[in-house]
């Protein structure tokens, strides 16, 4: 099987005019179409002047180091034949699957199937079986209280609950309430079940602001689950797994990111299937391969954009981990456009941030704004420093290349919308700046209505709406620019988790326009109580969510599972620290043992 071409004979586009096709028809990515087509746009020439070098040579900033990702995939070599082979075994492991899935019938073999699809979820499969996945939880949700009747199994219960409301179906969380006393309260006979408890931890994940059993459930197997991980009373393996639960539930964890823990421990367990295992291991190397390949691609024509040999080390030099943090939304094979798209995308959101949150003056930010307004450069463009007029240019560059792809499907409504949700970003960057700049700390709810715009979250949205190729049509962004409860979510869960993981760095750089400042300022509470509150918006931002999800209609389930992911994210670039500007720690381990560590057969 033929797959991608790196840098091949003939210098064409970066991606595919096709959004949904097979990997033998990805095409490869010219360095040199960049410059050959001409741009749409009036370019600000770089002419170096006193005035510029004054503006610029005395600033003090906080000097970011190179990404030591970022040459790291320029000479990699993939053995096609390996990934073709691959392939051929996948083949043959499908359909064998696919019959084990769907060939028994009647409420019991239900109930075994959707057990059978968490699996799936968690081997990292489940992409390969959606019709099949669908069909088995709209039977099983059309008879789940039929299903349900006298099931007294702590892990089965919760791993139903938990697959049915991962996929869209609102099962009420009353199901728990057989596993109570009489007083209220869980039953103790529950905390000797350590895989059961897991399981209802991780339900408890999907609660919405209407499951107060949840809630419950929550304090009850945390506190629970963190003795029995510390006593040693379960298996090795299931300690582990609790232990990375109570850090990161598997519901807001990066669905690429839970197979590379979860095929280790299934391998161990003695009843583990070896047909799902051998394929789970299958697809992860391809994925592996795939995902190198592209890479190759992608930080050559990052190299090629030259922000390295043009800006001061403002800037994080992140594509590699730009790409890392589209896997989330753009898992398979099939959708390597889509991945490059975003990158791309992501690369001209993320020089957008640093230049007014680390290092253009007040005129400097004033101007990019006014440019990014217009779509054009203003009158005092000019007049500004060489980094500035890069940076714009290299902004509308990336558009362009976007365009040519958009345009080539009849999709130019997508790149319009996404425009005007950058120039809303760069306004409400713009406005933050006024006052970090001046070390002005606002009110909680003012620096939430300027923070929550400023953190992009809509604006991501939007380049993963383009990205998705026509999954995402017009409604989708007409729902977008009406800030749904959703999408009000992950602005809010973006600003506050950002701001806490943040908060160290933005005090060392003097940047004190920070959610906790102004939270402590306003409510004159200490640090640790602040960051406790914010912390709790946070969790209930997830409960809307949740609910949202389960709820909204106006879009399609495509859509909305972009948008969870994006949250899912969120939690994963936030967990621990900020994860995107330090990712030196928790995010290094995970593009290790995603992009380096390939999975042994």
């Amino acid at each position: 099987m033929e797959t991608i071409s790196v840098l091949g004979p003939k210098h064409g586009s970066l991606l595919s005019t096709n959004n949904l096709f097979p990997v033998s028809k990805i095409s490869c990515f010219s360095l040199k179409s960049l410059s050959t087509k001409p741009s749409k746009f009036v370019r600000v020439k770089a002419i170096n002047t006193p005035t510029c070098d004054d503006q610029t040579s005395n600033r003090k900033f906080k000097k970011l180091l190179p990404s030591p990702w970022t040459d790291r995939f320029h000479s990699v070599v993939v053995d096609v034949s390996e990934m073709d082979a691959l392939r051929k075994e996948m083949d043959v492991l499908s359909p064998k699957v696919k019959n084990k899935l769907m060939s028994s019938k009647g409420i019991d073999s239900t109930k075994k199937r959707i057990l059978m699809i968490y699996l799936l979820v968690s081997l990292g499969l489940a992409h390969h079986f959606k019709d099949e996945i669908d069909e088995t939880l709209q039977e099983g949700f059309e008879k789940i209280e039929e299903m349900m009747d006298g099931e007294d199994d702590l892990y089965t219960v919760s791993i139903i609950f938990w697959v049915l409301r991962r996929y869209g179906h609102n099962l009420s969380s009353d199901v728990f309430r057989r596993f109570k006393m009489n007083n209220g309260s869980f039953k103790d006979s529950l905390t000797g079940d350590a895989k059961g408890m897991l399981s209802l931890y991780e339900a408890a994940y999907l609660r919405t602001r209407k499951d107060d059993i949840l809630d419950e459930a929550l304090m009850f197997t945390s506190s629970h689950l963190m003795s029995i991980a510390a006593c040693g009373t379960c298996p090795p393996l299931l300690s582990v797994r609790i232990q990375s639960a109570l850090i990161l539930s598997q519901h807001w964890n990066m669905e690429i990111l839970v197979p590379l823990e979860y095929i280790p421990f299934y391998e161990q367990e003695k009843d583990h299937d070896e047909m799902l295992l051998k394929f789970a291991k299958l697809n992860l190397k391809f994925l592996q391969l795939q995902y190198l390949q592209e890479l190759k691609i992608i930080t050559r024509w990052y190299n090629e954009l030259g922000f390295a040999s043009n800006l001061p080390p403002y800037f994080r030099d992140r594509i590699v981990e730009n790409y890392f943090f589209v896997l989330p939304i753009f898992i398979e094979p099939q959708l390597s456009r889509a991945r490059m798209m975003l990158t791309q995308f992501f690369t001209a959101l993320e020089i957008l941030d640093d230049t007014f949150d680390r290092y253009a003056s007040l005129p400097e930010a004033e101007s990019l704004a006014n440019s990014l307004k217009r779509w054009a450069p203003d009158h005092d463009m000019d007049k500004q420093p060489d980094y500035l007029k890069f940076v714009l240019n290299s902004i509308f560059k990336i558009f362009e290349d976007l365009e040519r792809e958009l345009k080539a499907e009849g999709r130019l409504y997508s790149l319009d919308a996404t425009k005007d949700e950058f120039k809303r970003g760069a306004k409400a960057n713009f406005d933050l700046a006024k006052w970090a700049l001046v070390a002005h700390v606002p009110s909680f709810k003012e620096y939430m209505e300027v923070g929550e715009e400023e953190i992009v979250a809509c604006l991501t949205l939007a380049g993963i709406f383009m990205s998705m190729g026509k999954i995402a049509s017009k409604e989708a962004y007409e729902w977008l620019k009406s800030r749904p409860k959703l999408v009000q979510a992950l602005c809010i869960k973006g600003r506050l988790r950002n701001d806490i993981t943040g908060y160290e760095d933005d005090m060392s750089r003097g940047y004190v326009t920070n959610a906790i400042s102004c939270y402590m300022k306003q409510y004159g509470v200490p640090l640790e109580e602040a960051i406790g509150e914010l912390n709790k918006i946070v969790a209930a931002a997830d409960k809307t969510l949740n609910e949202e999800f389960l709820t909204t209609v106006d879009v399609g389930r495509g859509v909305l599972k972009a948008a969870m992911d994006f949250g899912r994210m969120i939690a994963v670039t936030y967990n621990v620290d900020e994860g995107f500007t330090h990712p030196e720690g928790k995010i290094k381990e995970y593009m290790t043992s995603m992009l380096l560590d390939q999975i042994r057969l």
